[in-house]
């Protein structure tokens, strides 16, 4: 019989000696962590909660390289993530992304790149099924960068508010003024990682991957009083695994969900198999 495990991640702040002062409270994302943990094992896969001071790059890494070791093709990850979603200015190596940014997970001691995430998928032995759910401001390579497209006016018209501190309750983006000053504290750390990453991602092939994301790669991700916006939608959806469907028709059930400025994203690495994508979500 096949084996699960899941790791979820929830971050209610950060450590503010590693942003800057900035310690981006928000309010719901222990919560998701924990209901998603609750939607693992009850699909019977052996979860593993990290929260807030605990969501360090080494603990998180050190997480799903035990899981890469244990688990073998046929086996399923989940790794749902809840927090801030940031960007930084990429501009070394030779592969250089179109906008010219870095995405970020904003882990609890520094900002975690997209192309970390991927070289740790990649440590899985191929085979493995990956699921991956992002609550936070996920934005993709896109031609046009989130940079340009929020505006602080863009920002108050999305919330509809005209309260800085209530822009930044409600959204699960790291305000770019502090994503700059987060990347210009540790630029040299930033940089070597980029440089490290585009030199070789490690690893080999990368294992059959689903992916959704709470927004486009132009949008942000609301915070909430109990869920984010995306994982209570989510939940509704699988109301406690009545669902019925694959992995298409779960995302295009949230997203009908969702408000036209926040549309969850789906997307695919590593040519998962129809029939994993054909399975009903949380399958182990």
């Amino acid at each position: 019989m096949p084996t699960g495990l899941s790791l979820h991640i929830g971050l209610n702040k950060v450590d503010p000696a590693a942003y800057d002062g900035w310690d981006g409270t928000l309010l719901a994302c222990e919560n998701d962590a924990r209901d998603m943990a609750a939607v693992g094992r009850a699909a019977g896969f052996e979860d593993t909660l990290v929260l807030t001071g605990d969501g360090t790059v080494e603990n998180i890494t050190g997480e799903l390289r035990a899981a890469a070791a244990r688990l073998k093709a046929g086996d399923i990850l989940l790794f749902t993530y809840s927090g801030h979603g940031g960007q930084m200015p990429n501009t070394t190596g030779s592969d250089v992304e179109p906008d010219r940014q870095d995405e970020t997970l904003v882990f609890f001691d520094r900002q975690f790149l997209d192309d970390e995430l991927y070289r740790e998928f990649r440590r899985f032995e191929e085979g493995v099924r990956i699921v991956a759910l992002l609550d936070c401001c996920h934005s993709g390579s896109a031609i046009e960068s989130v940079h340009e497209l929020l505006t602080p006016e863009a920002m108050r018209s999305h919330f509809q508010t005209s309260d800085p501190d209530g822009l930044e309750a409600a959204s699960r983006m790291m305000p770019l003024f502090r994503q700059q000053q987060a990347f210009e504290q540790h630029r040299d750390l930033y940089e070597g990682l980029q440089r490290e990453l585009r030199e070789g991602n490690g690893g080999g092939p990368t294992p059959g991957a689903v992916l959704i994301a709470a927004c486009q790669d132009n949008q942000v991700a609301s915070d909430g009083d109990v869920n984010g916006l995306f994982t209570a939608q989510l939940l509704k959806v699988w109301k406690e695994g009545a669902f019925r469907g694959d992995y298409r028709t779960f995302h295009r059930n949230i997203q009908q969900r969702m408000p036209a400025i926040q549309s969850p994203n789906f997307y695919t690495t590593g040519n998962p198999s129809e029939e994993f994508l054909r399975q009903k979500p949380f399958t182990v």
